[in-house]
């Protein structure tokens, strides 16, 4: 049953990672924001913020300004303005800006609406399959005025790309307007920067595998153009009056609104970022930053791992010395290469599920482990309380190995013991049978609990006959030894008792007991629905019919010459024929 629970469990576990629903996407996606924070920080030192933000509207006048205003931030290698301009300016300064965009590169915005326009023409090679069904889709963008789209060097999409949890960590760097390839604003910035007409797009039968602009390496994407931010880049942020006082030609200049409410910022695992921000933060990416990928296999062979790992757990799960390092050693394991794969090689890989199914795992496991173990001690609990000292109970529940159930074939030593002139005390109690009963506990139990001080397992009461044996569930190398001390003491507590029944009662009580020792069957006993623990064979017959022998001898204890053992002084009694034995058997006594 443990196997089966375990089985299903891992099949639940792979089955849950393949279907990757809400909280495993989340998870890990949280463990590759992790890993990219890794990344060493460092400052860029060819791109500069210009943030038209509240001390610049003081110095310049409020928003939106005239549009030949930009032209005070113009003149770097390449400038990015983040700032739609679907409308005519309403000072009229269209055309002034329009006359001052060398090297600028404007922005659009990707919209289902039906107001949504064509984008202007940017040339795209395409090389394999076609790239359109992978790539992110809009029907259409929201144009620029059309001056200042046409006078731009560059015109790219803004638009990002929301992960499950509403951060932006992947931005698309081709869209799919309208069935046309359409570039996004950072890849036109480093189309610019090349100098290049066109950029080239590959695809092969799972989706988009690269983009390439000529003098730059080649962009690895995943199937649906899209890249990995690393956040662990800086810029220079200077404010549009600051720069406007001192512009610098020798760096890529990327413009944008952060002034209080006229600026939407976007969420992103390094906080919320201006427009403008997430743009340099992509184009520092591509120009200087690592180019951070996961295969398009990746989920496939984490998939293939986590059942191959789980499987392992799960044949060690059931013995914690082994299972709790196998697992201690799997997540560390799992940490570590996942871990230093993308601190070598920028691929992302994710342990996360992988932990969290191990620990699970783990811990099903071990609370079936320790159920059956539990089910375990109280059977043997409820099977041998009544039968054994408790010491010896408590050893069969912390070690059930001892106990070998089913029947197997053993020497023993078994002591059979009855009260001799039963019948006329039970006339003495005709008329009071509760008092007989009474009497008859007493006697067993002060001659029990002899026996089990002595490490006997008492088989079972028949009215006022004792059937015990040793060696058995638990070995025992002195069981002859310890069968006869028992039955010795016994004499002792049976006259001690017999002292204070002759006072409050007028009576006493006296006994047979045979010892015998030999061969014999030993297990659980009985039907499929009723069993005991119990003993079979001749040797027990034998030392029951010691027992029965006790008063034609006229003694207390019959002992077969099976049973001696050195240290006490015997007294021979006979070669005894008892019934149901063909050759006589020596008996002996030991005197009071």
């Amino acid at each position: 049953m443990r196997w089966l629970v375990g089985l299903l469990l891992i099949v639940g576990l792979v089955g849950i990672k393949l279907l990757d629903p809400y909280p495993v996407e989340v998870l890990r996606l949280k463990t590759f924001d992790y890993f990219i924070s890794t990344l060493e920080p460092h400052s860029s030192n060819i791109i500069t913020l210009i943030s038209v933000d509240d001390e610049s509207l003081n110095a310049i006048g409020q928003w939106p300004w005239p549009r030949n205003a930009f032209c005070s931030f113009l003149g770097s290698a390449v400038t990015g303005v983040t700032v739609l301009f679907p409308e005519e300016d309403r000072y009229g300064t269209d055309k002034d800006f329009s006359n001052c965009m060398e090297s600028v590169v404007v922005s659009t915005a990707a919209t289902n609406s039906r107001i949504g326009g064509k984008p202007p023409h940017v040339g795209t090679a395409s090389i394999g399959a076609d790239p359109l069904p992978y790539l992110t889709n809009f029907d259409g963008v929201l144009n620029n005025v059309e001056e200042i789209e046409n006078s731009a060097s560059g015109n790219g999409i803004t638009s990002t790309a929301y992960e499950i949890d509403s951060l932006v960590r992947r931005v698309p760097l081709v869209f799919n307007i309208g069935d046309t390839l359409y570039p996004s604003f950072s890849m036109e910035i480093l189309r610019n920067l090349a100098g290049a007409p066109s950029y080239a797009i590959k695809t092969n039968d799972v989706g988009v595998e690269a983009l390439r602009i000529k003098n730059y390496p080649i962009i690895k994407t995943d199937s649906q153009a899209r890249i990995w931010v690393n956040w662990n880049i800086s810029f220079k942020n200077i404010s549009a009056a600051e720069y406007f006082k001192n512009p610098d030609p020798n760096t890529v200049a990327i413009i944008g609104v952060t002034a209080k409410g006229a600026s939407t910022l976007v969420a992103t695992p390094a906080g919320l970022k201006a427009p403008h921000e997430i743009q340099a933060a992509v184009l520092a990416t591509l120009t200087e930053g690592v180019a951070i990928s996961r295969p398009e296999t990746a989920v496939t062979t984490e998939a293939i791992a986590l059942l191959v790992g789980l499987s392992v757990l799960l044949l060690l799960s059931f013995n914690i010395y082994a299972s709790l390092p196998a697992l201690l050693l799997m997540v560390a394991g799992a940490s570590w290469y996942t871990l230093n794969t993308f601190t070598t090689t920028n691929t992302l890989l994710d342990p996360s599920f992988g932990i969290v199914a191990a620990i699970l795992l783990w811990a099903t496991s071990s609370f079936t482990n320790y159920l059956r173990e539990f089910k375990l001690k109280q059977q043997i609990k409820k099977q041998f309380e009544h039968y054994l000292d408790p010491g010896m109970v408590k050893k069969l529940q912390d070690n059930p190995s001892l106990l070998r159930l089913g029947g197997e074939r053993r020497e023993m030593t078994f002591l059979f013991s009855d009260i001799r002139g039963f019948t006329p005390i039970s006339e003495r109690y005709k008329e009071d049978p509760e008092g007989l009963v009474e009497l008859v506990n007493i006697f067993l139990t002060n001659q029990s609990n002899v026996i089990l001080s002595h490490g006997g397992t008492i088989d079972k009461f028949m009215g006022d006959c004792i059937m015990a044996f040793w060696n058995a569930p638990i070995d025992d190398p002195n069981h002859k030894e310890n069968a006869i001390k028992a039955a010795i003491e016994m004499r002792i507590a049976l006259e001690e008792l017999n002292n204070v029944l002759r006072t409050e009662r007028g009576i006493e009580i006296n006994t047979g007991v045979g010892i015998n020792t030999g061969p014999c069957i030993v297990g659980n006993m009985g039907s499929d629905s009723r069993f005991d623990y119990s003993v079979i064979g001749d040797a027990v017959n034998l030392a029951a019919r010691l027992e029965s022998s006790c008063k034609t001898y006229e003694t207390d204890l019959i002992i077969s010459e099976y049973s001696k053992v050195d240290g006490y002084e015997y007294t021979y009694l006979d070669d005894a024929l008892v019934k149901g034995k063909s050759e006589p058997v020596k008996i002996y006594t030991i005197q009071k």
